[in-house]
């Protein structure tokens, strides 16, 4: 019972080592989201339909796996770091999704303006 049980003080140094408002969140947060429209982007110009069609969904999952990979790699050592954090993954999560929102809104402008330019057509009835 004591293992799930845990003292204020023990959650306070949890938040000590890992703050929510730490430059490196923002740093998590601004790497997806940019990574996000970066390769949305790229796919969207692509020759293919597929990738063209489902370009923000393409951008936002390529962005959290290099997300996860930086966490793993934390994790093993390999960049001086604290190591992985859950924190840093939900501000991974977060830049994608702030990210495919914007994408999205974008999009509905673009199809939007693209629509009520034209005249349309009444057929008489």
């Amino acid at each position: 019972m004591n293992l799930f049980l845990r003292k204020t003080s023990d959650m306070n140094d949890d938040d000590d080592k890992d703050p929510w408002l730490a430059p490196d969140k923002l740093y998590h947060f601004l790497f997806c989201f940019f990574l996000t429209l970066f390769f949305s982007v790229i796919a969207s110009l692509s020759r293919y339909p597929f990738l063209r069609n489902h370009s923000i969904r393409f951008g936002s999952i390529l962005s959290l796996l290099a997300g996860a990979a930086k966490e793993a790699a934390d994790h093993l050592g390999i960049f001086p770091s604290a190591g992985a954090s859950a924190r840093d993954a939900v501000a991974d999560l977060l830049g994608a999704l702030v990210a495919a929102m914007a994408l999205s809104l974008w999009n509905r402008l673009l199809r939007y303006r693209s629509d009520s330019g034209h005249a349309r057509r009444v057929l008489p009835v």
